[in-house]
């Protein structure tokens, strides 16, 4: 009986190679028919403009964003929310690929600033951007730069590095709607 057993074992084995190189082959067809583009850029910009004056009519504050940031700099997140504590974010991918936002609100500092840095805290320590006092924050994931102004809180935070949110911090404008 040993050897009715050996041979169902083998030719389980030499199925499970046969399917194998199956899966293979129809891997193999697949990568080479269904278009890709390994040059492309992954990160598709996003136009924030509408959104923008959205939240510049609606916002009891003065929404800030982004002017004359280099081409390298790219939005891909946008939101407001007026039933959030009038929340204003705009993200950004910075030319070195690290995550940069600005967050706006009319909450509570004391909760708003950790929620939006994920957990940073407050160093005690300030930073002057473009002749502006901002808070430094430090935190495992996301560091920030915060300011209280105009009844709300704005925070520039991200992966990014101090330099690049002060790049950030500096080019924050507001329109008059």
């Amino acid at each position: 009986m040993g050897g009715v057993a050996g041979m169902r074992g083998r030719q389980t084995v030499r199925g499970m190679f046969q399917s194998l190189g199956v899966i293979m082959v129809a891997a193999g067809v697949m990568y080479l028919f269904i278009p890709h583009d390994e040059d492309a850029d992954p990160v598709k910009a996003k136009d924030y403009r509408v959104e923008l004056l959205t939240a510049q009519r609606a916002a009891p504050y003065p929404v800030l964003a982004p002017q004359g940031l280099d081409e390298g700099w790219k939005a891909t997140v946008v939101s407001y929310k007026r039933e959030n504590a009038d929340a204003w974010q705009l993200g950004f991918l910075s030319p070195d690929t690290q995550y940069v936002a600005i967050h706006q609100s009319t909450a509570k500092p004391g909760a708003f600033v950790p929620k939006v840095s994920r957990g940073a805290k407050d160093t005690r320590k300030t930073e002057t951007v473009a002749g502006q006092a901002w808070q430094r924050w430090e935190g495992p994931k996301y560091d920030a730069l915060v300011r209280t102004e105009g009844g709300a809180t704005t925070v520039v935070t991200g992966t990014a590095s101090f330099e690049r949110l002060a790049e950030m911090a500096a080019s924050l404008r507001s329109q008059k709607v």
